[in-house]
């Protein structure tokens, strides 16, 4: 699935050890949605995939995330988990056009067919 949002709060970086003895890092953000009837949304991200540079307040991001649900002593616990993060604006750049560009220089326009009448293809 993907969300894009604005980012309103980054909570703070959790790490630990994992039962197999690998370090863990996981950065939980809140992201606000745009709209009538805005909705905020906790994503945790994961290792390589934190970069503070891009996880800062008010940029608008793209976060293609997973959902999943687990049980632990009866009660179910969701987690919405990126697997990728982006900048909602790093979208391609767009070239010029003749509309808005003033310098466009116009191609030349290809010369004028001669009119042969010995051409015919019968």
């Amino acid at each position: 699935m993907q969300l894009t949002a604005k980012l309103i709060q980054v909570l703070p970086l959790e790490s630990g050890m994992g039962r197999n003895g690998s370090e863990w890092k996981k950065q939980s953000i809140i992201l606000e949605t745009d709209g009538q009837y805005p909705k905020k949304v906790c994503v945790a991200v994961w290792g390589d995939k934190i970069n503070p540079t891009l996880l800062q307040i008010g940029n608008s991001l793209t976060i293609d995330f997973d959902v999943e649900s687990r049980e632990y002593n009866g009660r179910w616990y969701t987690d919405v988990k990126a697997w990728k993060v982006e900048s909602a604006g790093s979208s391609p750049a767009i070239p010029p056009t003749p509309v808005t560009d003033p310098d466009y220089n116009f191609p030349e326009p290809p010369p004028e067919p001669q009119a042969n009448f010995n051409d015919l293809p019968f």
